[in-house]
Protein backbone atom coordinates (compact mmCIF):
# COMPACT_ATOMS: atom_id res chain seq x y z
CA UNK A 1 0.00 0.00 0.00
CA UNK A 2 2.49 2.60 -1.20
CA UNK A 3 1.80 6.29 -0.66
CA UNK A 4 1.67 7.98 -4.03
CA UNK A 5 2.55 11.58 -4.78
CA UNK A 6 -1.13 12.39 -5.41
CA UNK A 7 -2.00 11.02 -1.99
CA UNK A 8 0.69 13.20 -0.45
CA UNK A 9 -0.89 16.22 -2.11
CA UNK A 10 -4.30 15.31 -0.62
CA UNK A 11 -2.71 14.90 2.81
CA UNK A 12 -0.75 18.14 2.62
CA UNK A 13 -3.93 20.08 1.90
CA UNK A 14 -4.87 19.61 5.55
CA UNK A 15 -1.73 21.38 6.77
CA UNK A 16 -0.86 25.11 6.90
CA UNK A 17 1.26 26.44 4.11
CA UNK A 18 4.21 26.68 6.53
CA UNK A 19 4.35 22.89 6.80
CA UNK A 20 6.99 21.40 4.56
CA UNK A 21 7.03 17.84 3.30
CA UNK A 22 8.98 16.25 0.52
CA UNK A 23 7.33 13.54 -1.56
CA UNK A 24 9.14 10.96 -3.59
CA UNK A 25 8.06 8.77 -6.45
CA UNK A 26 6.49 5.40 -5.72
CA UNK A 27 9.02 2.56 -5.27
CA UNK A 28 8.36 -0.85 -6.74
CA UNK A 29 7.35 -3.40 -4.10
CA UNK A 30 6.55 -6.15 -6.57
CA UNK A 31 9.64 -8.12 -5.63
CA UNK A 32 9.42 -7.56 -1.90
CA UNK A 33 8.47 -10.49 0.30
CA UNK A 34 8.63 -8.45 3.48
CA UNK A 35 5.79 -6.03 2.80
CA UNK A 36 2.59 -7.75 1.68
CA UNK A 37 -0.03 -5.50 0.18
CA UNK A 38 -3.22 -5.52 2.25
CA UNK A 39 -6.36 -6.65 0.41
CA UNK A 40 -8.85 -3.88 -0.26
CA UNK A 41 -12.63 -4.22 -0.56
CA UNK A 42 -15.48 -1.71 -0.83
CA UNK A 43 -17.87 -2.97 1.82
CA UNK A 44 -19.43 -0.19 3.86
CA UNK A 45 -19.74 -1.10 7.52
CA UNK A 46 -22.70 0.28 9.51
CA UNK A 47 -21.66 3.22 11.63
CA UNK A 48 -18.71 4.08 9.45
CA UNK A 49 -20.27 7.18 7.93
CA UNK A 50 -18.22 10.35 8.33
CA UNK A 51 -19.29 13.02 10.78
CA UNK A 52 -19.26 16.65 9.79
CA UNK A 53 -17.26 17.51 12.89
CA UNK A 54 -14.76 14.71 12.55
CA UNK A 55 -11.77 16.62 11.23
CA UNK A 56 -10.86 19.83 12.91
CA UNK A 57 -7.16 19.13 13.20
CA UNK A 58 -5.80 15.81 14.41
CA UNK A 59 -5.27 16.79 18.06
CA UNK A 60 -8.82 15.95 19.12
CA UNK A 61 -8.77 12.41 17.70
CA UNK A 62 -7.63 9.15 19.25
CA UNK A 63 -7.23 6.30 16.78
CA UNK A 64 -6.56 2.63 17.40
CA UNK A 65 -5.39 0.48 14.49
CA UNK A 66 -4.54 -3.20 14.16
CA UNK A 67 -0.74 -3.52 14.62
CA UNK A 68 -0.07 -4.79 11.08
CA UNK A 69 -2.12 -1.99 9.58
CA UNK A 70 -0.19 0.69 11.39
CA UNK A 71 3.14 -0.93 10.68
CA UNK A 72 2.51 -1.37 6.96
CA UNK A 73 1.24 2.17 6.53
CA UNK A 74 3.98 3.80 8.54
CA UNK A 75 6.79 1.72 7.04
CA UNK A 76 5.75 2.33 3.46
CA UNK A 77 4.94 5.95 4.05
CA UNK A 78 8.42 6.49 5.42
CA UNK A 79 9.80 5.19 2.14
CA UNK A 80 7.85 7.78 0.15
CA UNK A 81 7.81 10.89 2.32
CA UNK A 82 10.78 12.41 4.06
CA UNK A 83 8.82 13.41 7.16
CA UNK A 84 7.49 10.58 9.33
CA UNK A 85 4.55 12.79 10.25
CA UNK A 86 3.10 12.06 6.81
CA UNK A 87 2.85 8.39 7.74
CA UNK A 88 0.80 9.28 10.77
CA UNK A 89 -1.55 11.39 8.67
CA UNK A 90 -1.86 8.61 6.12
CA UNK A 91 -2.98 6.26 8.87
CA UNK A 92 -5.68 8.71 9.92
CA UNK A 93 -6.65 10.09 6.52
CA UNK A 94 -6.16 7.33 3.97
CA UNK A 95 -9.45 8.17 2.30
CA UNK A 96 -9.74 11.96 2.04
CA UNK A 97 -12.80 13.64 3.52
CA UNK A 98 -12.03 17.31 3.03
CA UNK A 99 -15.11 17.87 0.84
CA UNK A 100 -17.60 16.35 3.29
CA UNK A 101 -18.52 19.59 4.93
CA UNK A 102 -16.19 19.56 7.92
CA UNK A 103 -15.38 22.97 9.43
CA UNK A 104 -11.74 22.78 8.46
CA UNK A 105 -12.60 21.88 4.87
CA UNK A 106 -15.10 24.71 4.59
CA UNK A 107 -12.53 27.16 5.85
CA UNK A 108 -9.83 26.06 3.47
CA UNK A 109 -11.23 28.01 0.51
CA UNK A 110 -9.63 27.38 -2.82
CA UNK A 111 -7.24 24.83 -1.35
CA UNK A 112 -10.16 22.56 -0.53
CA UNK A 113 -11.61 22.96 -4.01
CA UNK A 114 -8.46 21.44 -5.47
CA UNK A 115 -8.81 18.28 -3.41
CA UNK A 116 -10.44 15.30 -5.17
CA UNK A 117 -13.82 13.97 -4.01
CA UNK A 118 -13.76 11.49 -1.13
CA UNK A 119 -13.06 7.94 -2.09
CA UNK A 120 -15.23 5.00 -1.17
CA UNK A 121 -14.57 3.54 2.26
CA UNK A 122 -11.62 1.16 2.24
CA UNK A 123 -11.50 -2.05 4.25
CA UNK A 124 -8.01 -3.09 5.35
CA UNK A 125 -7.73 -6.77 6.31
CA UNK A 126 -4.95 -7.43 8.82
CA UNK A 127 -5.07 -10.82 10.45
CA UNK A 128 -8.40 -11.26 12.24
CA UNK A 129 -9.00 -7.54 12.68
CA UNK A 130 -10.68 -5.26 10.17
CA UNK A 131 -10.04 -1.52 9.97
CA UNK A 132 -12.52 0.45 7.88
CA UNK A 133 -11.47 3.92 6.87
CA UNK A 134 -14.24 6.25 5.67
CA UNK A 135 -12.95 9.78 5.72
CA UNK A 136 -11.41 10.05 9.15
CA UNK A 137 -13.60 7.49 10.96
CA UNK A 138 -12.01 4.19 11.92
CA UNK A 139 -13.72 1.09 13.25
CA UNK A 140 -12.20 -2.15 14.47
CA UNK A 141 -14.78 -4.89 14.21
CA UNK A 142 -12.63 -7.30 16.25
CA UNK A 143 -12.71 -4.99 19.30
CA UNK A 144 -16.23 -5.08 20.73
CA UNK A 145 -15.56 -2.43 23.34
CA UNK A 146 -14.21 0.16 20.92
CA UNK A 147 -17.23 2.42 21.26
CA UNK A 148 -16.68 2.58 25.02
CA UNK A 149 -12.95 3.23 24.93
CA UNK A 150 -13.12 7.00 25.24
CA UNK A 151 -16.13 7.16 27.51
CA UNK A 152 -14.06 7.28 30.71
CA UNK A 153 -11.69 9.95 29.39
CA UNK A 154 -13.83 13.02 29.85
CA UNK A 155 -11.15 15.64 30.46
CA UNK A 156 -7.93 16.79 28.86
CA UNK A 157 -6.10 15.87 32.05
CA UNK A 158 -7.16 12.23 31.82
CA UNK A 159 -6.49 12.15 28.09
CA UNK A 160 -2.98 13.53 28.66
CA UNK A 161 -2.30 10.71 31.14
CA UNK A 162 -3.77 7.78 29.20
CA UNK A 163 -4.12 8.58 25.48
CA UNK A 164 -1.84 6.53 23.27
CA UNK A 165 -0.98 4.17 26.13
CA UNK A 166 -3.87 2.92 28.27
CA UNK A 167 -6.00 2.13 25.23
CA UNK A 168 -3.25 0.13 23.56
CA UNK A 169 0.00 1.04 21.90
CA UNK A 170 2.27 -0.41 19.25
CA UNK A 171 5.53 -2.02 20.32
CA UNK A 172 8.50 -0.87 18.27
CA UNK A 173 10.25 -4.02 17.08
CA UNK A 174 12.07 -2.76 14.02
CA UNK A 175 14.33 -0.21 15.74
CA UNK A 176 18.03 -0.92 15.26
CA UNK A 177 18.86 0.02 18.84
CA UNK A 178 17.25 -1.49 21.93
CA UNK A 179 14.47 0.70 23.38
CA UNK A 180 14.96 1.96 26.92
CA UNK A 181 11.92 0.85 28.92
CA UNK A 182 11.63 3.37 31.74
CA UNK A 183 8.98 1.91 34.00
CA UNK A 184 8.78 0.86 37.62
CA UNK A 185 5.94 -1.63 37.11
CA UNK A 186 4.04 -3.59 34.44
CA UNK A 187 0.27 -3.94 34.19
CA UNK A 188 -2.06 -6.84 33.47
CA UNK A 189 -5.19 -6.27 31.39
CA UNK A 190 -7.32 -8.59 33.47
CA UNK A 191 -6.96 -10.39 36.79
CA UNK A 192 -6.97 -13.69 34.88
CA UNK A 193 -3.71 -12.65 33.21
CA UNK A 194 -2.18 -11.90 36.60
CA UNK A 195 -3.21 -15.30 37.96
CA UNK A 196 -1.81 -17.01 34.86
CA UNK A 197 1.46 -15.16 35.46
CA UNK A 198 1.58 -16.11 39.13
CA UNK A 199 0.90 -19.74 38.28
CA UNK A 200 3.58 -19.68 35.54
CA UNK A 201 1.24 -20.16 32.59
CA UNK A 202 2.09 -16.73 31.22
CA UNK A 203 5.44 -15.00 30.79
CA UNK A 204 5.53 -11.36 31.80
CA UNK A 205 7.38 -8.74 33.77
CA UNK A 206 5.81 -7.60 37.02
CA UNK A 207 7.89 -5.07 38.95
CA UNK A 208 10.95 -3.08 37.94
CA UNK A 209 13.18 -4.58 40.58
CA UNK A 210 12.47 -8.06 39.22
CA UNK A 211 13.32 -7.37 35.60
CA UNK A 212 13.17 -5.00 32.66
CA UNK A 213 13.18 -5.63 28.88
CA UNK A 214 16.21 -3.40 28.37
CA UNK A 215 18.10 -5.06 31.20
CA UNK A 216 17.31 -8.52 29.83
CA UNK A 217 19.02 -7.60 26.55
CA UNK A 218 22.20 -6.67 28.44
CA UNK A 219 22.05 -9.93 30.40
CA UNK A 220 21.57 -12.03 27.28
CA UNK A 221 24.45 -10.27 25.52
CA UNK A 222 26.80 -11.02 28.43
CA UNK A 223 25.59 -14.63 28.64
CA UNK A 224 26.36 -15.12 24.96
CA UNK A 225 29.90 -13.78 25.39
CA UNK A 226 30.59 -15.92 28.44
CA UNK A 227 28.90 -19.07 27.12
CA UNK A 228 26.62 -19.01 30.17
CA UNK A 229 23.10 -20.33 30.63
CA UNK A 230 22.08 -17.21 32.51
CA UNK A 231 23.28 -13.80 33.71
CA UNK A 232 21.99 -11.43 36.35
CA UNK A 233 23.03 -7.79 36.13
CA UNK A 234 22.99 -5.44 39.10
CA UNK A 235 23.68 -1.85 40.07
CA UNK A 236 27.45 -2.29 40.60
CA UNK A 237 30.23 -4.84 40.76
CA UNK A 238 30.27 -4.74 44.57
CA UNK A 239 26.51 -5.31 44.60
CA UNK A 240 27.02 -8.40 42.44
CA UNK A 241 29.82 -9.83 44.58
CA UNK A 242 28.14 -9.23 47.94
CA UNK A 243 24.82 -10.69 46.81
CA UNK A 244 26.70 -13.68 45.41
CA UNK A 245 28.42 -14.32 48.76
CA UNK A 246 25.18 -14.03 50.71
CA UNK A 247 23.27 -16.26 48.30
CA UNK A 248 25.78 -19.10 48.06
CA UNK A 249 27.58 -19.25 51.40
CA UNK A 250 25.43 -20.49 54.29
CA UNK A 251 25.65 -19.11 57.82
CA UNK A 252 28.63 -20.71 59.49
CA UNK A 253 30.16 -21.54 56.12
CA UNK A 254 33.74 -21.16 54.95
CA UNK A 255 35.27 -19.52 51.88
CA UNK A 256 38.75 -19.41 50.36
CA UNK A 257 40.07 -16.27 48.71
CA UNK A 258 43.41 -14.75 47.68
CA UNK A 259 45.70 -12.14 49.21
CA UNK A 260 45.60 -9.75 46.28
CA UNK A 261 42.09 -8.47 45.60
CA UNK A 262 39.93 -5.37 45.44
CA UNK A 263 40.04 -3.75 48.85
CA UNK A 264 36.28 -3.34 49.31
CA UNK A 265 35.79 -7.04 48.61
CA UNK A 266 38.39 -7.83 51.27
CA UNK A 267 36.61 -5.53 53.75
CA UNK A 268 33.32 -7.35 53.13
CA UNK A 269 34.97 -10.74 53.65
CA UNK A 270 36.90 -9.69 56.76
CA UNK A 271 34.29 -7.55 58.55
CA UNK A 272 30.76 -8.37 57.41
CA UNK A 273 30.74 -12.08 56.62
CA UNK A 274 32.02 -13.00 60.12
CA UNK A 275 28.83 -11.47 61.56
CA UNK A 276 27.03 -14.42 59.95
CA UNK A 277 29.55 -16.90 61.21
CA UNK A 278 31.26 -17.15 57.82
CA UNK A 279 35.03 -17.60 58.02
CA UNK A 280 37.72 -17.33 55.36
CA UNK A 281 41.07 -18.77 54.44
CA UNK A 282 43.32 -16.37 52.50
CA UNK A 283 46.01 -17.84 50.27
CA UNK A 284 48.53 -16.60 47.72
CA UNK A 285 47.09 -16.88 44.17
CA UNK A 286 49.73 -19.47 43.32
CA UNK A 287 49.45 -21.50 46.55
CA UNK A 288 47.67 -24.65 45.41
CA UNK A 289 48.88 -26.57 48.43
CA UNK A 290 47.24 -23.97 50.63
CA UNK A 291 44.01 -24.40 48.70
CA UNK A 292 44.11 -28.18 49.06
CA UNK A 293 44.72 -27.82 52.80
CA UNK A 294 41.82 -25.40 53.21
CA UNK A 295 39.49 -27.69 51.28
CA UNK A 296 40.56 -30.66 53.39
CA UNK A 297 40.30 -28.99 56.80
CA UNK A 298 37.17 -26.88 56.29
CA UNK A 299 33.70 -27.30 54.91
CA UNK A 300 34.39 -24.87 52.06
CA UNK A 301 31.36 -23.56 50.21
CA UNK A 302 33.10 -21.22 47.79
CA UNK A 303 36.48 -20.34 46.32
CA UNK A 304 36.53 -16.73 45.13
CA UNK A 305 39.31 -14.81 43.46
CA UNK A 306 40.05 -12.27 40.78
CA UNK A 307 42.13 -13.36 37.82
CA UNK A 308 44.01 -11.24 37.00
CA UNK A 309 43.97 -9.67 40.48
CA UNK A 310 43.87 -6.03 41.57
CA UNK A 311 46.35 -4.31 41.53
CA UNK A 312 49.24 -6.78 40.95
CA UNK A 313 47.56 -8.70 38.11
CA UNK A 314 48.31 -12.13 39.59
CA UNK A 315 46.72 -15.04 37.75
CA UNK A 316 45.07 -18.17 39.14
CA UNK A 317 45.09 -21.45 37.27
CA UNK A 318 41.31 -21.57 36.81
CA UNK A 319 41.18 -25.12 35.50
CA UNK A 320 43.32 -26.46 38.33
CA UNK A 321 41.41 -24.73 41.14
CA UNK A 322 38.10 -25.73 39.55
CA UNK A 323 39.14 -29.39 39.49
CA UNK A 324 40.29 -29.26 43.12
CA UNK A 325 37.14 -27.52 44.31
CA UNK A 326 34.84 -29.79 42.34
CA UNK A 327 36.30 -32.86 44.00
CA UNK A 328 35.63 -31.30 47.41
CA UNK A 329 32.15 -29.97 46.70
CA UNK A 330 33.09 -26.29 46.63
CA UNK A 331 31.92 -23.76 44.06
CA UNK A 332 34.34 -21.55 42.13
CA UNK A 333 33.61 -17.92 41.26
CA UNK A 334 36.13 -15.93 39.24
CA UNK A 335 36.08 -12.15 39.05
CA UNK A 336 37.19 -11.62 35.46
CA UNK A 337 36.88 -7.83 35.35
CA UNK A 338 40.53 -7.24 34.39
CA UNK A 339 40.46 -10.01 31.79
CA UNK A 340 37.11 -9.15 30.10
CA UNK A 341 34.95 -11.87 28.49
CA UNK A 342 37.07 -11.55 25.34
CA UNK A 343 40.48 -12.35 26.85
CA UNK A 344 39.40 -15.16 29.16
CA UNK A 345 36.52 -17.66 29.31
CA UNK A 346 36.41 -18.73 32.95
CA UNK A 347 33.32 -20.92 32.59
CA UNK A 348 34.90 -22.89 29.77
CA UNK A 349 37.93 -23.42 32.03
CA UNK A 350 35.74 -25.01 34.69
CA UNK A 351 34.56 -22.18 36.94
CA UNK A 352 30.96 -22.28 38.14
CA UNK A 353 30.44 -18.53 38.01
CA UNK A 354 32.09 -15.53 36.35
CA UNK A 355 31.66 -12.07 37.83
CA UNK A 356 32.41 -8.68 36.28
CA UNK A 357 32.32 -5.10 37.34
CA UNK A 358 30.64 -4.04 34.10
CA UNK A 359 31.55 -0.49 35.05
CA UNK A 360 35.00 -1.20 33.66
CA UNK A 361 35.77 -2.74 30.26
CA UNK A 362 32.27 -4.02 29.49
CA UNK A 363 30.69 -0.57 29.78
CA UNK A 364 33.95 0.91 28.56
CA UNK A 365 33.09 4.61 28.58
CA UNK A 366 33.50 5.68 32.21
CA UNK A 367 29.83 6.67 32.31
CA UNK A 368 27.91 3.83 34.01
CA UNK A 369 27.99 1.61 37.11
CA UNK A 370 26.97 -2.04 36.80
CA UNK A 371 27.95 -5.55 37.85
CA UNK A 372 27.01 -8.99 36.54
CA UNK A 373 27.28 -12.67 37.39
CA UNK A 374 27.02 -15.43 34.79
CA UNK A 375 26.79 -19.19 35.12
CA UNK A 376 24.32 -22.04 35.22
CA UNK A 377 20.60 -21.31 35.37
CA UNK A 378 20.39 -22.97 38.77
CA UNK A 379 23.11 -20.93 40.46
CA UNK A 380 22.21 -17.62 38.83
CA UNK A 381 18.56 -18.10 39.78
CA UNK A 382 19.62 -18.61 43.39
CA UNK A 383 21.55 -15.33 43.25
CA UNK A 384 18.80 -13.54 41.34
CA UNK A 385 16.14 -14.48 43.92
CA UNK A 386 18.16 -12.88 46.73
CA UNK A 387 18.91 -9.91 44.50
CA UNK A 388 15.16 -9.34 44.11
CA UNK A 389 14.88 -9.18 47.89
CA UNK A 390 17.90 -6.97 48.56
CA UNK A 391 17.43 -4.56 45.68
CA UNK A 392 20.32 -3.02 43.79
CA UNK A 393 18.47 -3.20 40.47
CA UNK A 394 20.16 -1.69 37.45
CA UNK A 395 18.43 1.33 35.96
CA UNK A 396 17.27 0.62 32.38
CA UNK A 397 19.13 3.71 31.15
CA UNK A 398 22.31 2.25 32.62
CA UNK A 399 21.48 -1.09 30.99
CA UNK A 400 21.27 0.69 27.65
CA UNK A 401 24.72 2.21 28.21
CA UNK A 402 26.08 -1.27 28.90
CA UNK A 403 24.49 -2.56 25.68
CA UNK A 404 25.87 0.38 23.73
CA UNK A 405 29.32 -0.06 25.25
CA UNK A 406 29.47 -3.76 24.45
CA UNK A 407 29.04 -3.10 20.75
CA UNK A 408 32.59 -1.74 20.66
CA UNK A 409 34.05 -4.03 23.33
CA UNK A 410 36.13 -6.10 20.91
CA UNK A 411 37.52 -3.01 19.21
CA UNK A 412 38.43 -1.32 22.48
CA UNK A 413 39.94 -4.41 24.10
CA UNK A 414 42.02 -5.18 21.03
CA UNK A 415 43.50 -1.66 21.14
CA UNK A 416 43.98 -1.71 24.91
CA UNK A 417 45.63 -5.15 24.86
CA UNK A 418 48.08 -3.98 22.25
CA UNK A 419 48.91 -0.66 23.90
CA UNK A 420 49.33 -2.16 27.38
CA UNK A 421 51.57 -4.97 26.16
CA UNK A 422 53.83 -2.63 24.20
CA UNK A 423 54.01 -0.10 27.03
CA UNK A 424 54.75 -2.83 29.60
CA UNK A 425 57.82 -3.86 27.61
CA UNK A 426 58.96 -0.24 27.31
CA UNK A 427 58.49 0.36 31.03
CA UNK A 428 60.32 -2.83 31.98
CA UNK A 429 63.35 -1.65 30.02
CA UNK A 430 63.31 1.90 31.43
CA UNK A 431 66.01 2.71 34.04
CA UNK A 432 63.60 4.73 36.21
CA UNK A 433 61.14 1.83 36.57
CA UNK A 434 61.99 -0.79 39.21
CA UNK A 435 59.36 -3.41 38.39
CA UNK A 436 56.42 -4.02 36.05
CA UNK A 437 53.40 -6.18 36.87
CA UNK A 438 51.79 -7.44 33.66
CA UNK A 439 50.82 -11.06 32.85
CA UNK A 440 51.97 -10.69 29.25
CA UNK A 441 55.62 -10.31 30.33
CA UNK A 442 57.79 -13.39 30.80
CA UNK A 443 58.97 -11.88 34.10
CA UNK A 444 55.46 -12.16 35.55
CA UNK A 445 55.23 -15.03 38.09
CA UNK A 446 52.11 -16.50 36.41
CA UNK A 447 52.98 -15.72 32.82
CA UNK A 448 52.81 -19.42 31.94
CA UNK A 449 49.27 -19.60 33.36
CA UNK A 450 48.14 -16.40 31.64
CA UNK A 451 49.55 -17.59 28.34
CA UNK A 452 47.61 -20.83 28.70
CA UNK A 453 44.21 -19.42 29.66
CA UNK A 454 44.12 -15.91 28.16
CA UNK A 455 44.02 -14.79 24.55
CA UNK A 456 45.04 -11.25 25.50
CA UNK A 457 46.61 -9.85 28.66
CA UNK A 458 44.41 -6.82 29.30
CA UNK A 459 44.66 -3.07 29.19
CA UNK A 460 46.01 -2.39 32.71
CA UNK A 461 49.68 -2.27 33.72
CA UNK A 462 50.92 -1.82 37.28
CA UNK A 463 54.52 -0.72 37.87
CA UNK A 464 56.85 0.72 40.48
CA UNK A 465 58.96 3.78 39.74
CA UNK A 466 62.39 4.24 41.29
CA UNK A 467 61.51 6.60 44.09
CA UNK A 468 59.40 7.31 47.16
CA UNK A 469 55.86 8.63 47.67
CA UNK A 470 56.67 12.19 46.58
CA UNK A 471 58.70 11.07 43.56
CA UNK A 472 55.76 8.97 42.43
CA UNK A 473 53.39 11.91 42.91
CA UNK A 474 55.70 14.07 40.78
CA UNK A 475 55.65 11.51 37.98
CA UNK A 476 51.85 11.16 38.02
CA UNK A 477 51.33 14.92 38.07
CA UNK A 478 53.64 15.27 35.06
CA UNK A 479 51.44 13.03 32.91
CA UNK A 480 49.23 14.97 30.49
CA UNK A 481 46.91 12.37 28.90
CA UNK A 482 45.55 10.14 31.67
CA UNK A 483 43.08 11.27 34.30
CA UNK A 484 44.01 10.80 37.95
CA UNK A 485 40.98 8.79 38.99
CA UNK A 486 39.79 5.45 40.35
CA UNK A 487 38.34 2.79 38.02
CA UNK A 488 39.78 1.47 34.76
CA UNK A 489 38.82 -0.03 31.41
CA UNK A 490 37.32 3.04 29.75
CA UNK A 491 38.15 4.82 26.52
CA UNK A 492 40.10 7.45 28.45
CA UNK A 493 43.39 6.47 30.07
CA UNK A 494 43.37 6.58 33.88
CA UNK A 495 46.26 6.52 36.34
CA UNK A 496 46.26 6.17 40.11
CA UNK A 497 48.64 5.68 43.00
CA UNK A 498 47.00 2.93 45.13
CA UNK A 499 48.77 4.08 48.32
CA UNK A 500 46.79 7.33 48.05
CA UNK A 501 43.72 6.41 45.97
CA UNK A 502 42.69 3.25 47.83
CA UNK A 503 44.77 2.94 51.03
CA UNK A 504 45.43 6.48 52.25
CA UNK A 505 43.46 5.84 55.45
CA UNK A 506 46.07 3.26 56.47
CA UNK A 507 49.58 3.91 57.74
CA UNK A 508 52.55 3.03 55.57
CA UNK A 509 53.27 -0.08 57.62
CA UNK A 510 49.63 -1.19 57.36
CA UNK A 511 49.68 -0.66 53.60
CA UNK A 512 52.78 -2.81 53.28
CA UNK A 513 50.89 -5.75 54.84
CA UNK A 514 48.88 -5.82 51.60
CA UNK A 515 51.95 -5.22 49.42
CA UNK A 516 50.90 -1.65 48.64
CA UNK A 517 54.10 0.36 48.27
CA UNK A 518 54.27 4.13 47.98
CA UNK A 519 55.85 3.95 44.52
CA UNK A 520 53.22 1.61 43.02
CA UNK A 521 51.26 2.92 40.04
CA UNK A 522 48.27 1.39 38.26
CA UNK A 523 47.83 2.60 34.69
CA UNK A 524 44.69 1.79 32.68
CA UNK A 525 45.34 2.41 29.01
CA UNK A 526 42.48 3.83 26.99
CA UNK A 527 42.02 3.90 23.25
CA UNK A 528 44.25 6.89 22.57
CA UNK A 529 46.99 6.61 19.98
CA UNK A 530 49.90 4.48 21.19
CA UNK A 531 52.55 6.97 20.14
CA UNK A 532 50.86 9.76 22.07
CA UNK A 533 50.68 7.62 25.22
CA UNK A 534 54.28 6.51 24.81
CA UNK A 535 55.55 10.07 24.42
CA UNK A 536 53.56 11.21 27.46
CA UNK A 537 54.85 8.34 29.61
CA UNK A 538 58.47 8.94 28.64
CA UNK A 539 58.36 12.69 29.21
CA UNK A 540 56.81 12.16 32.67
CA UNK A 541 59.55 9.68 33.59
CA UNK A 542 62.14 12.27 32.62
CA UNK A 543 60.82 14.58 35.32
CA UNK A 544 61.87 12.25 38.16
Amino acid sequence: MAVSSSQCVRILSHFPSSSSFECRSDPDYSGSARFEKPRISHRRVPGAAASASTFDGLSSLIFKFPPNFVRQLSTKARRNCSNIGVAQVVAASWSNNSASGSPSAAASGSAAAAVPAPASPVEILAGDEVAVVDGLNVQLEALADLKNEASFLSSDGSIAVHAGERLGRGIVTDAITTPVVNTSAYFFKKTAELIDFKEKRRASFEYGRYGNPTTVVAEEKISALEGAESTVIMASGMCASTVMFLALVPAGGHIVTTTDCYRKTRIFIETLLPKMGITATVIDPADMEGLESALKNNNVSLFFTESPTNPFLRCVDIKLVSDLCYKNGALVCIDGTFATPLNQKALALGADLILHSATKFIGGHNDVLAGCISGSEKLVTQIRNLHHVLGGALNPNAAYLIIRGMKTLHLRVQQQNSTAFRMAKILEAHPKVKRVHYPGLTSHPEHHIAKKQMTGFGGVVSFEVDGDLMTTIKFIDALKIPYIAPSFGGCESIVDQPAIMSYWDLSQSERLKYGIMDNLIRFSFGVEDFEDLKADMLQALETI
